[in-house]
């Protein structure tokens, strides 16, 4: 599987483990930045990974910063991006095969380095379900973003 990731310089550490712990297992990591512990900001990250997902040039997307939050809040303001901040297992597969989540965020303050690459992990190995709850919510929330 492709993976986009980026991360703000409080998810940098988190960042660079789960990149290298992806590309063991033998996914493609296309890093998107950033690259050093100089402060940043996370929305530009953010859109980076999640344009990288709408455009076809990554099939998902992780996102790493301080608490998740806000780079979660930023990615899901691009039209057909479905992030979900996560910090367990769960969580982090439930929302792919249930959601269709394209693109996990996490914490970098929140979560350690294991549990960080437990939960990329977790969600690059997740399929949707194509069960027709699923589809029938899904499309429901694809319908929000055509709504003001």
């Amino acid at each position: 599987m492709k993976i986009a990731i980026g991360s703000d310089h409080a998810g940098l550490e988190l960042k660079n483990t789960v990149a290298k712990d992806l590309q063991r297992v033998g996914h493609e990591v296309i890093d998107l930045g950033t690259y050093t512990s100089e402060a940043v900001d996370y929305p530009d990250y953010a859109a980076k990974v999640g344009r990288a997902v709408v455009d076809g040039s990554a099939d998902r997307g992780i996102i790493v910063c301080g608490s998740g939050v806000g780079a979660s809040v930023a990615a899901n303001k691009l039209h057909g991006i479905r992030a979900g901040l996560c910090h367990d297992v769960y969580s982090a597969h439930q929302g792919v095969e249930h959601d269709d989540m394209n693109v996990l965020v996490m914490g970098g303050r929140v979560i350690g380095t294991a549990t960080g690459m437990e939960l990329a992990r977790a969600f690059v190995a997740a399929e949707f379900t194509n069960e027709e709850r699923h589809i029938r919510r899904l499309r429901k929330v694809q319908a929000l973003d055509d709504r003001l």
